[in-house]
């Protein structure tokens, strides 16, 4: 069978493999992208689509503040707003325990020349939050963060990468990868490829692809479930996490609540199946509740569960393969990989197009996890 030849092939149809994807092309590349499903069928379309900065591991903090930089200019990016809001992010603090907690994180970022966070007090909260619980007693801020619309962002995404010339494949899935002199040539569903570059941004199903070309890249799996509720009044404008319990609440602009956290679902890879757990559910929608009454006798309207890697250190892996000439890794996200995608995706292609680049990835490195690995 023929190859069809590329400079760069991405393995995967989500965000960051479509961010991946268009950042090449627009660097000069011909790129396909390659997705076994469909694009933003896992965890890209499953996301709460939060925006934010606020409570980044210290390591990803320069990604996301550039990253905040791009969602407040997104529309010249990909020619669509992406229904963002920068309507702040809060993280709530029910008791002095876990204000302490925020405020000693505060310092620590104030200590680093980091700004973007700021605590306030029970009445700054009352005013940012009118129906939060009377016993929650301040709170840690970031006013520029915000959530967009998923699917929005998908398909502003999917038009943008297309537009830049971009070949996108779904039902396409990888079986084969192996070398060809200097290129890669992949055998899938729907022929044989081969290009110089490879991008890894499989999601769940990433560490198979490393496999594929030497990488031995540990990885867990999270299904993260979300609640979609009947429609209601304006009840907050922010996106609200706390800071005890696993919550992510935010209001859509059709006045449904989007409430999700982290809470896991079950899931069968093999199968690429994610299903709902209501009784682990059921622990989102009491902490919802809980921290605003009024809530309580709001209908539940949908559940679901999307699949996505998650690595030991809930790091992603960012970075170029240590064992595979002209493949980069872009993946593990964790459950926090939606407002990086249009740094990471310029990071790769910089990666790919140029052998390297000066934005701080080297905490990403797939040999942090591959050591681990090697030494249990």
């Amino acid at each position: 069978m023929i190859a069809s030849v590329y400079d760069a092939v991405v393995i995967g149809g989500g965000l960051h493999g479509l961010s991946a994807a268009l950042h090449l092309a627009r660097g000069g590349a011909r790129v396909t992208l390659l997705e076994r499903s469909w694009l933003g069928r896992h965890a890209s379309g499953a996301s709460a689509a939060g925006v934010r900065t606020l409570g980044r591991d210290f390591a990803e903090v320069p990604l996301a503040l550039e990253a905040m930089t791009m969602w407040h200019e997104i529309s010249a990016l990909v020619g669509d707003d992406c229904g963002f809001h920068a309507h702040g992010q809060v993280r709530v603090a029910e008791n002095r325990a876990e204000l302490q907690v925020l405020e000693q994180r505060h310092s620590a970022l104030r200590s680093l020349g980091y700004d973007h966070e700021e605590i306030v007090d029970a009445r700054e909260l009352k005013r940012l939050l009118p129906h939060v619980a009377p016993h929650c007693i301040g709170a840690a801020v970031a006013r520029d963060n915000g959530a967009a619309d998923p699917h929005r962002t998908l398909r502003a995404f999917r038009r943008a990468a297309e537009a830049a010339g971009v070949t996108l494949r779904e039902n396409c899935g990888v079986e084969a990868i192996e070398r060809a002199g200097e290129c890669w040539r992949l055998r899938t569903a729907c022929g044989v490829f081969e290009a110089p570059n490879l991008v890894n941004a499989a999601g769940a199903w990433a560490g198979e692809v490393a496999a594929l070309v030497g990488d031995r890249i540990p990885l867990g799996t999270k299904a993260s479930m979300m609640i979609v509720t009947e429609r209601m009044n304006p009840l907050v404008k922010p996106v609200v996490s706390s800071v005890g319990r696993p919550l992510s609440l935010k209001q859509t602009d059709q006045g449904t609540l989007l409430i999700g956290g982290g809470v896991q679902g079950r899931f069968d890879l093999k199968k690429e199946e994610a299903t709902v757990d209501f009784a682990a559910l059921s622990k989102a929608a009491r902490t919802v509740s809980e921290l605003f009454p009024v809530v309580r006798d709001v209908r539940i309207v949908r559940a679901w569960a999307g699949l996505e890697a998650k690595t030991v250190d809930l790091l992603p892996v960012i970075g170029l393969s240590p064992n595979a000439p002209g493949v980069a890794h872009a993946f593990g996200f964790s459950g926090h990989g939606f407002q990086l995608v249009p740094v990471v995706g310029a990071a790769i292609a910089e990666l790919v197009l140029h052998g390297g680049t000066n934005r701080p990835i080297a905490a990403f490195d797939a040999r942090r996890l591959m050591a681990k690995e090697a030494a249990a």
